[in-house]
This record gives structure tokens, C-alpha cells and sequence, in this order.
């Protein structure tokens, strides 16, 4: 006897929704147990009937994507198997994925390549056994983003970190900065500042402020990290991961 896979469908295009609905509702393996547009609703759904499997989209309506809504719903069951889908080449989805930590019980593929019925339902099944699927073109675009992020120094800031490192880049003074953000108090530009220092590996290498604030002006102009030695001398890091000399790898 064929095993009927519980089904929660996530998709806020409706005329799509009906789709997903109509096609995968006539194969005899899935039942579909509800179906919803947002992220929110998907999280109360599971939590008032568990399905076996959810099929997601990942641009969603509601202040949740796909992926965030997964990550909720897998606090409350662990490895809830999911299946994502996505047209959207949009480096926040890959960024979230990814730190998602999701490790199994999921697929994702691109919306244009999987979306019939009878892709989905292998997917489906595979998730709710336990395994996983990442369509080869968006692991390669995940992995694109996480090198992008360890190169970035702006990933180790605050929002109002970032916008102070911008101002910083275009070589504003703490009173225009303060003027700018709405401070009164520029001592308030000065004391992130020091974040930013702190974060960047600044606070360690220097004790002379302006020296700092410069090199964190070029670091933020530049969005990529560098290190001085005790002579002066700036290094990067290169595809492989080595610090070389500044120069060299331009």
C-alpha cells in the first residue's frame, strides 16, 4: 500500500496555490492537508496539524519568507521536511538558507526547473525520508554568497554600524555623521566608532585613533577585510584564503 504523505502547501500566488493543489491532489501519495501564502500562517497550521512535508515557496507574503518560516517551524518540529522553490535569485534567500543551518530533510530547487507534479513528488518524498536535494545552481549561488560574506567586513557590523562605516568611507566628520543620523551627541559616532574598530581588528593593531578611522575608511570603501603590519604594509586575502601582499593581488 502506497504511503499518503500529509501535505502543507506555502504559495501566495493563488492561481498557482490551486495549481500545486489540483495537480499534486490527484496522485494517490499525497494529501493535501491545507494550503496557505504566508509564513505565518504555515507556522499556525503546523502547530494546530502537523503535516508530513511542506512544499514551500520562498518569496512569501507576510514579514517571513520560506525560509524563515521553516526555521520557526523546525524550532517546534524538529526537521520538518521541506521542499523550496524559488524564481527569485536574490542573495538575502541564499544568505538565510545558509544560515539556516538546514542540514536534511529538505530540497531546493529553482521554481522554472521542478515545479510539475511529477517532480515534485519524488522531492517530497525524499525530504520526508530524510534526505536531500539542492538544485546545483543555486548551491553554486549559495556557496557565491557565503565566499561574498567571509569577505566582507560589513557582515560584522550593526545596521547603525554599517551606515556610520558608509559615512566613514566618504570621509565625513563625526559632527556631519551625527548631523546626518539625527544625533545630538556626536561622542554617540564616536563610541561606534569604536565598534566598528573593535569588529575590523583596528582597536589591537593601533592606539592612534586617526589611524584607525582611516584604515576603517578604506576597509569600508573597500568592503573587503586587510591587515597592516607594524611597518605599514596592507595584505588581503585571495580566492584560496592566503594573505598576500595588497599590491600584488590587484
Amino acid at each position: 500500500m502506497t504511503e499518503t504523505l500529509k501535505t502543507l502547501i506555502v504559495e501566495d500566488n493563488q492561481r498557482l496555490r490551486k495549481a500545486l493543489e489540483s495537480g499534486l491532489g490527484e496522485n494517490d501519495g499525497i494529501n493535501i492537508i491545507a494550503a496557505c501564502d504566508s509564513g505565518e500562517e504555515a507556522f499556525a497550521l503546523c502547530l494546530d496539524a502537523p503535516p508530513d512535508v511542506i512544499l514551500m515557496d520562498v518569496q512569501l507574503l507576510g514579514e517571513m519568507n520560506g525560509i524563515e518560516a521553516a526555521v520557526e517551524i523546525r524550532r517546534e518540529f524538529p526537521r520538518m521536511p521541506v521542499v523550496f522553490y524559488s524564481i527569485q535569485d536574490d542573495d538575502a534567500y541564499y544568505r538565510d538558507f545558509r544560515r539556516s543551518g538546514i542540514l536534511s530533510h529538505y530540497a531546493y530547487v529553482r521554481k522554472s526547473n521542478h515545479l510539475l507534479p511529477e517532480m515534485i513528488l519524488p522531492l517530497l518524498k525524499d525530504a520526508a525520508s530524510g534526505r536531500s536535494f539542492i538544485d546545483p545552481e543555486i548551491e553554486a549561488r549559495v556557496h557565491e554568497v557565503r565566499l561574498k560574506d567571509e569577505n566582507s567586513p560589513l557582515e560584522l557590523l550593526e545596521p547603525n554600524e554599517r551606515q556610520v562605516a558608509d559615512m566613514l568611507a566618504q570621509g565625513m566628520t563625526n559632527e556631519q555623521i551625527a548631523a546626518k543620523l539625527g544625533f545630538r551627541d556626536k561622542r554617540t559616532i564616536s563610541r561606534t566608532n569604536g565598534q566598528i574598530y573593535a569588529a575590523w581588528g583596528l582597536n589591537t593593531s593601533t592606539t592612534d585613533e586617526k589611524i584607525a578611522r582611516t584604515r576603517a575608511s578604506i576597509m569600508a570603501r573597500e568592503n573587503r577585510f586587510i591587515q597592516w603590519d607594524d611597518d605599514g604594509q596592507a595584505s588581503v586575502m585571495n580566492a584560496n584564503g592566503d594573505w598576500v601582499a595588497w599590491e600584488e593581488n590587484e
